[in-house]
């Protein structure tokens, strides 16, 4: 490979009119001196999404636009790779802002562990008191537990990448996106590249900015969709299933009993057996202690003021719930058509 290989990005956008222009400015001044090379992949955005990327790609000769009249995510990948050329493919998210260094360190750090794909971190950040707030809980290790990308962690092999910086052969040896997967494709593509013998690795000093759902109805359905879809890999997959996954499932349970048993066991007390009334009164703890930890979290999470943590407490329950209740339908019954439909207007 020499030195400074040429780079394809390919983005899959839908709806993203308020951020297409800053995530493509980011990639096209990236401090790398090789050829750069942006494909587009426009799905049916209902917003002036398609407008904005006409405009860009008229401004500069290395813009592409493919058509993905179906919107989904791991098709638009795999139209836009193959609708690039050069040996480098980097992925990256109309939601994300590269740093200037991305591509250098990015590239250099596959050469030098002899990787086939490589990610980082996912800096969120918000530019409202509420995303902001958001951003928060997504860097707080009671937010999103285990994934390096998330909260951070040593530089090393990894079960997958964040958005991804990929040899383009891997994709020729071990297939594309599965189109079937509408979310999580990137973790089983990762699993077919270690599967495949090849390294996945994580640096944490690629850090990509990323501007999360901006309101809780919102994050609340990607929270569904994202639990969701995780239940179907663990469902399809053995090395899916972790114990860290049925944490929030028993969480779920454990809120639903304790608000359930404040309502009904005040009523129905004198009607219930001894063991059952204090089974239950025990349950009205987890609600609160629950509570509790989510104020103390939000209390210690990054953030401006004690109005912007408390929001941040109060978008744990928008992260944890809504994702045990997807994760337990994908592990019943798969993920079927689940869409993100905070991202589809």
């Amino acid at each position: 490979m020499t030195e400074f290989p040429g780079v394809a990005y390919v983005m899959p956008v839908l709806n993203e009119a308020e951020y297409l222009e800053e995530a493509v400015s980011s990639i096209l001044a990236q401090d790398y001196e090789g050829d750069k090379e942006l494909v587009l992949a426009l799905g049916p955005s209902t917003d002036n999404t398609n407008f904005v990327a006409q405009r860009l790609a008229a401004q500069d000769a290395r813009i592409t636009l493919v058509d993905n009249p179906q919107g989904r995510t791991p098709i638009a990948l795999n139209l836009a790779i193959r609708n690039s050329t050069h040996p480098i493919v980097i992925r990256v998210d109309a939601h994300s802002e590269l740093p200037a260094y991305y591509t250098k360190r990015g590239i250099a750090t596959l050469n030098r562990v002899g990787a086939h794909d490589v990610g980082g971190l996912m800096d969120a950040r918000g530019r409202t008191l509420l995303q902001r707030a958001i951003a928060a809980a997504y860097h707080s290790k009671f937010g999103f537990g285990g994934p390096a990308y998330h909260s951070g962690a040593p530089e090393g092999e990894a079960e997958s990448a964040y958005l991804g910086i990929f040899r383009r052969e891997v994709f020729e040896e071990v297939g594309y996106f599965d189109e079937n997967m509408w979310r999580a494709q990137d973790w089983e593509l990762c699993l077919r590249i270690r599967q495949a013998g090849h390294k996945v690795w994580f640096d944490p000093e690629l850090k990509v900015g990323y501007y999360p759902r901006d309101n809780f109805p919102s994050l609340i359905k990607q929270s569904f969709a994202s639990g969701t879809w995780r239940g179907e890999i663990a469902r399809r997959f053995p090395e899916g299933k972790s114990l860290r996954h049925d944490l929030p499932p028993l969480l779920l349970v454990g809120v639903g009993a304790g608000i359930v048993s404040v309502i009904i066991q005040p009523v129905a007390a004198n009607a219930l057996p001894k063991p059952v009334n204090i089974l239950m009164k025990l349950s009205q703890i987890v609600p609160v202690l629950y509570v509790s930890c989510c104020v103390f979290a939000g209390i210690r999470a990054k953030g401006n003021g004690m109005r912007e943590k408390l929001l941040t407490a109060a978008t744990f329950p928008a992260i944890h719930l809504p994702w045990a209740a997807g994760y337990m339908k994908g592990r019943a019954v798969g993920a079927g058509s689940t869409l993100d439909k905070g991202r589809v207007k």
